[in-house]
């Protein structure tokens, strides 16, 4: 018998005929052999070709296509414009496109900063902004509109390149060619000039990503000799207090410098006795630009050196002489793409197009470019207490946005960055220990914990790494830290929902979700509870963790705010965000958020066919422009029906139907967001990446299964969209990923082999693959039943 069934995706206009049939699938050892050969073969084969950092760079991505090393803390990009956060005391929209400092729309640059976020939704950073100019000395940068109008120059992107470790481009204005590359805490320059008597390297310090009026507290700039400068800057921004130190090589004196002084100084003691605009080694203030004066020959190379440290300009010195002591550019670039190598060639892939390849690949890329390195060479950071600590036992890291990476990135680091993820969840002990709330990081980044977004996800990727056993923390302290953070009542009405077993709209907004975050989180806490044996306690989170169902309506199916009095709120529309206790998400999206414990999620939203009903709809109805028109992050390019690809709560969605009789549906649903929603162009993404997570989310899924639940072991089957994949997965252990009739139009699973056993279930267990394995997916053009198990408890293997 055949059923039809259709689905129709308004927003793509694409209409999705599937077909259920009974398939038998035999396969030769012949033809597995040569599958495995041909993932061998690509086992030498340089990596950093596949990868095109200029992939979600229009648009909404937010990406950067800079140098970096693998979780490097230097990120040396282009800034393509300046857009100030505020335009007569209201929010700039335009600065919203520029968190990553460029929008490959643009035609101008203004020069080439040091750190960067890859992929958030809002910024910050952009340090020590350098220009290399010549001709007229110009202090101020300009107006992108005019050009000429300051040291900005113009550029075409048929003469720029970027490629992992190594950005080049062309200023058009002065005929500099620029090349940059980077180590993990050094930026390193190389400016090829034409023949000139007045060539310039303009640092300029009132350059800030998300910049305002006073956004600089306080910068300096030290003259050491005529080829070292070292300097700092505090900046208020997304952090609040953040010290930044620096030390800057020239491969040249200059021979004069000098600076610009922006501020209205009111008092400046006996500092007027000097001429500081010339030549004077000393340089204060909030807003200032420097500049230092070359004389050239025609291509004469101009380098430079720039280290950070977040401790002092003796760390940042440090850094550098360790980093690169030399001044070989062509080998710092190549250590430093040997070290991207070797991070991609933790997954080698044969893809069904060399389009595919370079999608996978980029997405790989992107998930190495946060959380970065956040100490010296010697280990000693600046911590959340604004003090000196030393990463003693392990590798100090920053950049956790924790809200979109527990979902996706850091379990996919416990597939292939374990020893990273460990560091960075004793990153987040530290942060802890250093907190005065005693709270694990929420949103943080460099020194600074900087309360973005809700929930408290660093216990997700604490409870994950347990689970899979790839953490040796003490689970007894991680515990304590966990429940110490969980109990911060001031911290988003946790306080109201202790007492009342939720969130109330009328204490707090985006109420609903914080209840639905904190009831994850909180099974993720009793998690680790039974791993320490303490039974209490896992008793009282797994309690907590079932709070989503005091936010259910049964009377109108969807999750909904209630208020302090029980009473529920009365204006309400389900497909809005604002005002409805929801925040990037509506009640459709959010409903769906119980990962934890999807099988109660069914029952109490009336059974197996209503639940498929629900997210039929959800995929195929149409979403009116006036629900997204106050999001700047939600555009048309990641919505399907009413499903946000574009942004985080809904990642998990596609693959709910494996809790149903339906799991094919999972499997279309999976492989025509991965064509659709990514791609191999600037534009390929349809979201913000937000610190990787996005792009984590591809990976998996091209694999061929999800981490639905962070926290369990389980893996949720989908659609592979890769041929075959050799994951290494640490100590020597390979899991190897084999398709069967692997092509565009065979998108649905037939069967699943791991070792050679038939799967009879929608998912697998980490256990199951930890020590190494095989596993074969065998695909059609046809969806089939394969006898599998539907009950999905979640409990701890």
């Amino acid at each position: 018998m055949i059923f039809i069934i259709m689905i129709i995706f308004k927003n793509y206009k694409t209409v999705f005929v599937l077909s259920i049939s009974l398939v038998m699938i035999l396969i030769s050892c012949q033809q597995k052999q040569d599958k495995q050969q041909s993932v061998s073969e690509s086992d030498n084969i340089s990596l950093i070709q596949f990868v095109n950092p200029f992939i979600g760079t229009k648009n909404m991505g937010h990406t950067f296509p800079g140098a970096t090393s693998p979780f490097g803390m230097v990120q040396l990009s282009p800034e393509t414009n300046m857009q100030s956060m505020f335009v007569n005391g209201e929010y700039n929209q335009d600065t919203y496109k520029y968190c990553s400092g460029y929008q490959y729309e643009d035609s101008t640059i203004f020069g080439f900063s040091h750190t960067h976020f890859s992929g958030t939704g809002h910024s910050d950073l952009g340090d020590f902004l350098i220009m290399p100019t010549h001709g007229k000395l110009k202090l101020k940068a300009g107006d992108a509109s005019l050009p000429e109008s300051g040291y900005h120059s113009q550029f075409s992107h048929k003469n720029e390149y970027a490629e992992p470790a190594y950005y080049k481009v062309l200023l058009d204005d002065y005929n500099i060619i620029t090349e940059l590359t980077a180590t993990d805490r050094v930026g390193f320059h190389q400016y090829t000039f034409p023949e000139s008597d007045s060539a310039h390297i303009i640092l300029d310090m009132t350059f800030n990503i998300y910049n305002y009026n006073n956004k600089n507290v306080w910068t300096f700039i030290r003259v050491e000799n005529d080829s070292l400068v070292t300097g700092y800057r505090q900046t208020k921004g997304w952090a609040r207090t953040r010290m930044l130190y620096f030390a800057m090589q020239f491969s040249k004196p200059f021979f004069h410098y000098g600076h610009e002084n922006y501020d209205e100084i009111i008092y400046n003691g006996f500092y007027r006795r000097f001429n500081e605009k010339e030549n004077f080694p000393e340089m204060a203030g909030k807003n200032i630009s420097a500049y230092f004066d070359f004389k050239t020959v025609e291509n004469e190379k101009i380098k430079i050196k720039f280290a950070l440290s977040s401790v002092s300009t003796a760390g940042a010195l440090k850094n550098l002489n360790e980093e690169i002591p030399h001044w070989d550019f062509e080998r710092t670039k190549a250590e430093s793409q040997e070290k991207w190598n070797t991070e991609l060639s933790k997954i080698i892939v044969e893809t069904i197009s060399p389009e595919n390849k370079e999608t996978f690949y980029t997405a790989l890329y992107h998930t190495m470019l946060s959380p970065v390195v956040y100490e010296d060479v010697d280990g000693v950071y600046r911590g959340l207490d604004q003090n000196f600590h030393y990463s003693d036992g392990f590798k100090n890291y920053s950049i956790f946005s924790l809200w979109d990476t527990h979902r996706a990135l850091h379990p996919l680091f416990n597939l292939i960055q374990k020893k990273r993820n460990n560091d960075m969840i004793k990153s987040m002990l530290a942060h802890h220990d250093q907190s005065v709330h005693k709270m694990l990081p929420v949103w943080s980044h460099y020194s600074d914990e900087n309360w973005c977004m809700i929930g408290y996800h660093s216990v997700s990727v604490i409870a994950d790494a347990i689970a899979k056993g790839t953490t040796d923390v003490d689970t007894k302290t991680a515990l304590a830290a966990c429940i110490n953070t969980s109990t911060c009542g001031y911290f988003d009405a946790l306080d109201s929902y202790m007492e009342m077993g939720y969130v109330s709209e009328d204490v707090t907004s985006s109420s609903v979700s914080k209840t639905l975050e904190f009831s994850y989180d909180d099974w993720c806490i009793a998690q680790i509870a039974r791993y320490s044996g303490d039974d209490e306690v896992y008793d009282n989170y797994s309690k907590r963790s079932r709070s989503f169902e005091n936010v259910y309506d049964a009377s109108v199916g969807f999750m909904k705010p209630k208020l302090s009095d029980g009473e529920w709120k009365k204006e309400f529309d389900p497909l809005d965000t604002h005002g409805q206790g929801f925040i990037e998400g509506n009640a459709w999206t959010y409903s769906l958020f119980v990962p934890h414990n999807v099988d109660k999620l069914i029952e109490i939203m009336r059974g197996e066919e209503s639940f498929v009903q629900y997210l039929d709809s959800l995929f195929s109805m149409e979403l009116e422009d006036k629900y997204i028109e106050k999001n700047e992050d939600i555009t048309r390019d990641g919505i399907i029906g009413n499903y946000i690809h574009g942004n985080e709560p809904g990642h998990h969605i596609p693959y709910l139907y494996n809790w149903t009789s339906s799991p094919w549906k999972t499997q279309a649903c999976v492989r025509m967001i991965m064509n659709t929603m990514y791609g191999n162009q600037e534009d390929g993404l349809c979201g913000n990446d937000d610190a990787g997570q996005m792009s984590a989310w591809y990976l998996f899924s091209a694999l061929g299964f999800y981490p639905v639940c962070p926290g369990s072991e389980r893996y949720e089957i989908g659609s592979p969209l890769v041929k075959e994949a050799k994951i290494d997965i640490g100590e020597g252990k390979t899991l190897t990923i084999r398709t069967v009739d692997q092509n565009e139009k065979n998108i649905y699973v037939l069967n699943v082999e791991i070792n050679g056993k038939m799967l009879d279930r929608n998912y697998f267990l980490h256990s199951e693959i930890a020590e190494g394995a095989e596993i074969v997916f065998y695909m059609g053009d046809v969806p089939v039943s394969r006898g599998i198990t539907l009950s999905h408890v979640l409990t701890v293997h």
